[in-house]
């Protein structure tokens, strides 16, 4: 048995657009056999969220479509179709169980801005005060740059979630059994990893490719997502969706599925910086990123130039090292870069500007090592 799951206290359940699908759309069995498992933990005191993908997938057979789906506006317009069908079956389903469910779309501009952030972690918290189970889904009927990129899988979408409210655990419920280290064919399944301690390149090479038409994951965006999920201090499992009662038999600690152990924790907002998408980049000088390694503040005249424009707070690229977030905005890093400070004639509120950003600002990417 793995110790300690069935201690965990808030859980992001995250379902694959395969283990949702049937020959007629929806398979509704399904739906109704992971909300009955959701049920039972809630009523254990488990707070919950689950990730639900199959939109998209959804509307392309409400519309009779066959073949894979890779316009964008095509696939928005089969997310807008899809959507309000699947929660409606999650609606009905969760009633069943005198539970409610609330609808969450979100897209990863809003995870990285600071306040909405905040926002959405506020109203999670009031959601799971009404005892009320979120169901969350990119928003891809607005989305653009996400839709059918690395960046718009709801696998990784999970795991920042996870990050962000702070689970204890993410599951990932697919349609396999979990990873393998090699690709399961007819004659030779190959062997199943019960236990992942850190995902290295070995690790991801036993990862395939996209599993069907109107999926856009894959191992390997699983494997990336328990990456993320990792630096918030959140275990992974990689699951079969398939199995009865696999969330009460993974929560009392029964060794399906591959568990993928959580590494080094990042703090909430450290989390938030790393994770979010840049905006811009500042070109810094090798004197300056050695400063930064001894936590040092970043001076203007460290700076060789910006690229890109942003705002003050957005998160931006240091040269291909680091992730930070400063005080001022592109335009004006661009107007003292390189200036000593007793030559910058630009002033703030409380005098001239000498300090870009202090250490508790900055990410470096190779936090793990």
């Amino acid at each position: 048995m793995r110790r300690g799951i069935h201690n965990v206290r808030r859980i992001v359940v995250k379902v694959g657009t395969n283990l949702l699908s049937s020959a007629d759309g929806i398979d509704r069995l399904r739906i109704d056999a992971i909300v009955e498992d959701i049920a039972a933990l809630r009523e254990k005191g488990v707070d919950l969220i689950l990730v639900s993908s199959g939109a998209i997938g959804l509307g392309a057979k409400e519309l009779k479509k066959k073949a894979p789906i890779k316009q964008v506006a095509l696939r928005q317009a089969c997310a807008s179709i899809g959507q309000p069908i699947l929660m409606s079956h999650y609606r009905d389903s969760f009633k069943k169980h005198d539970l409610i469910c609330s609808q969450v779309l979100i897209t990863r501009s809003e995870l990285s801005d600071r306040k909405t952030f905040v926002n959405l972690r506020n109203s999670v918290d009031a959601l799971f005060d009404l005892h009320v189970i979120p169901v969350f889904n990119e928003n891809d009927a607005v989305s653009t740059a996400e839709i059918g990129s690395a960046f718009g899988d709801n696998d990784r979408m999970s795991a920042l979630v996870a990050s962000k409210i702070d689970a204890d655990l993410l599951i990932i419920l697919t349609d396999i059994d979990g990873l393998y280290d090699k690709k399961p064919t007819k004659g030779n399944k190959g062997q199943l990893l019960k236990e992942v301690e850190t995902i290295d390149e070995t690790i991801m090479s036993y990862a395939g490719t996209a599993g069907s038409s109107f999926a856009t994951g894959g191992m390997k965006t699983k494997l990336l997502a328990a990456k993320i999920a990792s630096t918030a201090g959140c275990a992974t499992i990689i699951a079969s969706g398939y199995e009865k009662d696999i969330l009460q038999r993974l929560y009392s600690g029964e060794p399906l599925g591959t568990y993928i152990h959580a590494h080094k924790q990042l703090n909430q907002r450290s989390r938030w910086i790393v994770h979010s998408s840049a905006k811009g980049c500042i070109r810094i000088d090798e004197g300056a990123v050695k400063a930064l390694r001894n936590h040092k503040s970043l001076l203007p005249s460290g700076v060789l130039g910006v690229e890109g424009v942003f705002h003050a707070g957005d998160v931006v690229m240091i040269n291909d090292v680091a992730k930070a977030v400063p005080y001022y905005d592109s335009a004006t890093i661009s107007a003292v870069a390189g200036l000593q400070s007793k030559d910058i004639t630009i002033e703030r509120e409380k005098g001239k500007i000498d300090v870009l950003f202090r250490p508790e600002d900055i990410v470096f990417l190779d936090y793990e090592k």
